[in-house]
């Protein structure tokens, strides 16, 4: 058995488990990193700490198993960690030299510490909430992936978001499928050509209204 809760501060270090374990385009990333939590620093552990409000994981007998975490304000949430959370990891990790695709898997991390990616104003700006959801195999394909994008759409709306996005590598294949089954509109721009960007409109959503004209 299993179920879908809110997050609760005590998950903190199951975010950071999981960010690990799926952080190499779905697969367990654990040798990859000499220090394991820098992913989990970047993309998981700050939406816990600032928005848990917007977070959600999957729970059963053995753990918590999933999670999907974001923000209903992109922009606003990036200024946020600007003040509050990558200062002192500044601190802990330096910025490495060379270019960011030469970098190792720690110095690319650390590289987004201390240099962190702005979302394009294409995308966030009709599209202005975001979203990273990862699940350990011992709950894929089972339906709680669908379960808990719903769940976060609803809590957006509730939030007053008018879209989101979320953003994938083309290497992560079954993640690219998995956001095509579940009806995702696909944004491809042509400055990011590794990467590609899934959004959804949420007047376009049939659970909440029909599409504009």
């Amino acid at each position: 058995m299993a179920e879908i809760r809110p997050y609760r501060p005590s998950d903190l270090d199951a975010l950071y488990h999981i960010c690990l374990a799926t952080g190499a385009s779905g697969a367990d990333a654990s040798s990859f990193y000499k220090d394991p939590k820098l992913v989990g620093h970047v993309y998981a552990a700050p939406y816990g700490i600032y928005s848990p409000e917007s977070a959600l994981v999957v729970e059963d007998e053995e753990g918590v198993g999933g999670y999907i975490v974001g923000v209903p304000d992109t922009r606003a949430f990036e200024a946020r960690l600007e003040a509050d959370w990558w200062p002192a990891l500044r601190k802990i990790y330096a910025n490495p030299s060379g270019r960011y695709g030469d970098l190792g898997w720690d110095g690319r991390m650390q590289r987004l510490i201390n240099r962190p990616q702005i979302t394009p104003d294409p995308v966030v700006e009709p599209f202005p909430a975001h979203l990273h959801i990862d699940m350990l195999p011992r709950l894929q394909g089972r339906g709680f992936g669908k379960a808990l994008i719903d769940r976060w759409l609803e809590l957006m709306r509730g939030m007053g978001a008018r879209g989101m996005h979320l953003g994938v590598g083309w290497a992560n294949e079954r993640a690219v499928r998995f956001y095509r089954a579940y009806g995702l509109d696909q944004l491809e721009l042509a400055e990011y050509p590794g990467a590609l960007w899934f959004t959804r409109r949420f007047a376009d959503d049939p659970v909440s209204g029909p599409r504009s004209t």
